[in-house]
């Protein structure tokens, strides 16, 4: 007796079909897993007979051999118990074959039979669509799974009822998709005293997806300027959404099934490692990077971060994308992120106050500044210097536009960019736009044209500054709402790359 159900293995995003494949023959009794299982998988014999038991049905006293398809695939989760449980109920003639067959099915089995919650299921769903076949999975999971659309998605509570919905006695409705949270109760701008130039390179970075760096003294309000960029962020399209909760629903962040249009904003801890932040470990999980794929990594404190860290951040920032290649696993995973860093000017903090400055200024400033490496500054498009507010600037009134005044602006100005790039593969933003491309839509007139040749010449930036330099210019007219790139703009441009060295 020979019955199959399929699955899937994950690979980053990711998810491969596999072939369950359970025999039930003649010979002392045995219950074996075979192809290329890791522990967790092993240990789902347990778990099945367990789950069975506890449903009153005995395995037979037969040798029961389960065949993991393809064998050198590496298999690892918890996913695959339900799988294997459905390929042994087959294969005791117990449900249907041919509608088993028809089946992807992912979810842990607990001892008395309940189905748990697993990761992944939405990469899983979207892989049973591609092959045409429905998804099985834990009623925990459905509301996520049913955001594909494209599958028959059945989330049952148990395996009792996986049973009496193969066997016609209980059939179970599809389940409905999650909710969709589209608003984040974000921090106002109006919150922040002063600073009006660091609103305004946030405006700028958060229309183009330029990525910035605020350096400032301790409590200048560089984080509550960062913690305020989700609320000038345009939501998530559709497409986005889809696209990021794949990453976060293999990583297990998905709330209660629902589909977030809320760009992430990931801020890890200075002390994060390089796995922590690029991806990798057990089975190559993602990092931060990819974590704020379509978002905001901030990184406080930034040349704190250890060294190889910082530098694993140019390749993704240049590429969008990020290959975290291990001994046992190659996996791609999607990094398109705004990085907004923030840093002290020095060790203490305070290089431009004498009265509170340590006794190796300027040296130390150097020397901490020196911490980002020439290549990696390069990357950042706006850098701005973020002073300390005076005492009595505290007591003032809110100045400046609100949060939802400059999304508004905000959402404008990506509503132009994505009606420009409609036709571009792999371009959303002035951010990514190069090449042709760029020169096409951000060619300024000849007073810019002119003014920024100059720049280029006195600072000496280097050709990806130069084209760092018209990305953001374009998106200072997208914001001012000009058809062309005028001197205005590439002046402001070229005064944000200039703060600091070149």
């Amino acid at each position: 007796m020979v019955a199959m159900a399929y699955t899937v293995a994950f690979e980053g995003v990711e998810a491969r079909r596999v072939e369950v494949q359970c025999a039930v023959t003649p010979g002392l009794p045995a219950f074996g897993i075979v192809g290329l299982p890791d522990k967790a998988v092993s240990e789902a014999r347990e778990r099945v007979r367990a789950a069975l038991s506890a449903m009153s049905i005995a395995l037979p006293s037969k040798r029961i051999t389960v065949n993991l398809s393809p064998a050198d695939l590496p298999k690892e989760g918890s996913h695959f118990d339900l799988p294997i449980a459905l390929a042994l109920l087959a294969a005791l003639d117990m449900i249907p074959k041919d509608e088993v067959e028809q089946t992807v099915a992912l979810g842990e089995l607990s001892l008395n039979g309940d189905l748990v919650h697993v990761v992944g299921a939405l990469p899983a769903a979207m892989a049973a669509a591609e092959d045409d076949r429905r998804l099985l999975c834990p009623k925990a999971s459905g509301a996520e799974a049913a955001w594909v659309g494209g599958t028959e998605v059945i989330a049952p509570a148990t395996l009792g009822e996986v049973l009496r919905h193969y066997t016609g006695r209980t059939p179970l409705t599809p389940a409905e998709p999650g909710e969709v949270t589209g608003h984040a109760h974000a921090r106002d701008l109006r919150d922040v005293k002063g600073q009006e130039r660091a609103k305004r390179a946030l405006e700028i970075a958060a229309a183009g997806r330029h990525h910035l760096l605020m350096v400032g003294t301790p409590g200048s309000g560089k984080s509550m300027l960062a913690a305020r960029m989700p609320g000038i962020l345009p939501p998530l399209s559709a497409a986005e959404a889809l696209e990021t909760s794949m990453i976060h629903s293999i990583s297990g962040l998905l709330d209660d099934g629902g589909i977030s249009r809320i760009r992430p904003f990931r801020e890890p801890h200075h002390t994060a490692s390089m796995v922590a932040i690029v991806g990798g470990g057990r089975g190559a999980k993602p990092g931060e990077i990819s974590l704020a794929h379509n978002g905001v990594l901030f990184m406080d404190e930034f040349p704190e971060f250890a060294r190889t860290v910082l530098e694993t951040l140019r390749q993704p920032i240049e590429t969008g994308s990020v290959m975290v290649a291990r001994a046992n696993a190659h996996v791609r995973y999607p990094s398109k992120f705004l990085l907004v860093a923030a840093a002290n000017p020095c060790k203490c903090g305070y290089l431009s106050d004498p009265e509170r400055a340590c006794a190796r200024v300027p040296h130390c400033g150097e020397d901490y500044m020196g911490r980002i490496s020439g290549p990696l500054m390069d990357r950042f498009d706006l850098r701005v210097e973020v002073p300390p507010v005076a005492f009595s600037d505290l007591d003032l009134p809110p100045s400046g536009p609100s949060s939802a005044e400059v999304a508004t602006r905000v959402r404008a100005a990506r509503d132009v960019q994505t009606e420009r790039f409609e036709t571009v593969d792999d371009t959303r933003v002035n951010a990514d736009a190069e090449g042709q491309v760029l020169e096409e839509i951000a060619q300024p007139d000849t007073e810019g044209r002119d003014l920024l040749v100059k720049a280029a010449d006195r600072f000496g930036l280097s050709a990806r500054g130069y084209h760092r330099v018209l990305r953001v210019a374009r998106t200072i007219a997208d914001l001012d709402g000009a058809k062309t790139v005028r001197r205005p703009h590439v002046a402001e441009a070229i005064s944000f790359r200039l703060t600091m060295a070149a």
